[in-house]
């Protein structure tokens, strides 16, 4: 089965035809991983940062123990007090070293295991002596990406959690923490905090004011979008323009990257039986993106509901 332009979910570039994100992963590695940054990467819905994620693991996976969560993996009740969540998010943690290829792994997790299996559960700073431990004795230094972090956006513990990263994160010189966190979700964490707490409480206690400025473009150039097609191109031998084709799909969509996908998916799959091009030269024009457009625009799209919804939620 050939490759083929995917707007559902992850990317794989050995299934789809994607930009191909290798400088961006090296960037972020070389600016914030290597120098020990905490971060949060935060984009509109459907802006590729579960798929820079998983890239971003994948890249730095021979140098750091990467240790990659979902927050949506923890159920709402188990955000109720700081025991659950301890011990939820600990099993996560336990459950991603057991499955990856560490020497002496009995002996680095096991206190971690152990913290776990405990019957009275423990709680935040508890688990927090457990994962420095694991860190001071961990033979790369140990990477945090937490995805969806923004779905624990209305719970108290998760401002605990945050303080209790930061804390460590503070005191890296006298005890051993993450080198780096990396958060990612639609919402930048230090604009949520606000919702959960009041004004005057908010204004002492912002947990999250240590994480550097994260201004890595995420959206895709006419150039990179052009890369893309010429696999496309070169797969297909339709003849197209390629710049001028990708031109054009930036045009439109400013290089978001589902709607970029989009475009193209509609103009591979759909058009050419629906909309009366005679070829697939002429579907890759400007005439046949005009088509794309037409039908994306008719839709009742997800991504724009998502997008309009906290717009009317908080006017302000």
């Amino acid at each position: 089965m050939g490759r083929y332009f995917n707007t559902e979910g992850l990317c794989n570039p050995k299934e789809h035809y994607m930009v191909r994100l290798d400088d961006r992963v090296s960037k972020i590695k070389e600016l914030f991983v290597d120098r020990g940054k905490y971060f949060v990467i935060n984009r509109g819905r459907q802006y590729g940062k579960t798929t820079t994620l998983r890239a971003l693991a994948a890249y730095l996976k021979e140098e750091y123990i990467v240790c990659s969560m979902d927050f949506q993996q923890i159920g709402t009740d188990e955000f109720r007090d700081e025991r659950a969540f301890a011990h939820a998010f600990g099993e996560i943690l336990v459950d991603i070293l057991n499955n990856q290829k560490l020497e002496n792994k009995k002996e680095l997790v096991g206190p971690l295991a152990e913290f776990v299996q405990r019957e009275e559960r423990g709680t935040l700073g508890e688990l927090f002596v457990q994962i420095s431990e694991f860190c001071g004795n961990a033979p790369k230094p140990v990477i945090l990406m937490i995805d969806e972090a923004d779905s624990a956006s209305n719970h108290w513990v998760f401002l605990d959690f945050l303080a209790q990263l930061r804390g460590y994160y503070l005191g890296r010189k006298d005890r051993s923490a993450f080198h780096s966190v990396i958060f990612a979700g639609v919402h930048d964490i230090c604009n949520l905090s606000p919702r959960m707490c009041s004004e005057e409480v908010y204004r002492h206690y912002s947990p999250w004011n240590i994480a550097a400025r994260f201004n890595i473009d995420m959206s895709f150039s006419a150039e990179q979008i052009a890369k893309m097609l010429q696999e496309y191109e070169e797969d297909h031998g339709i003849g197209m323009n390629v710049y001028a084709v990708a031109k054009c799909v930036y045009e439109y969509t400013s290089g978001y990257p589902y709607l970029v996908s989009a475009i193209c998916k509609l103009l591979d799959e759909e058009i050419p039986e629906n909309c009366g091009f005679e070829d697939m030269k002429d579907v890759w024009t400007k005439e046949g993106i005009d088509e794309a457009v037409k039908i994306l625009l008719r839709e009742n799209m997800s991504l724009l509901n998502s997008v309009i919804e906290p717009v009317n939620k908080f006017k302000d």
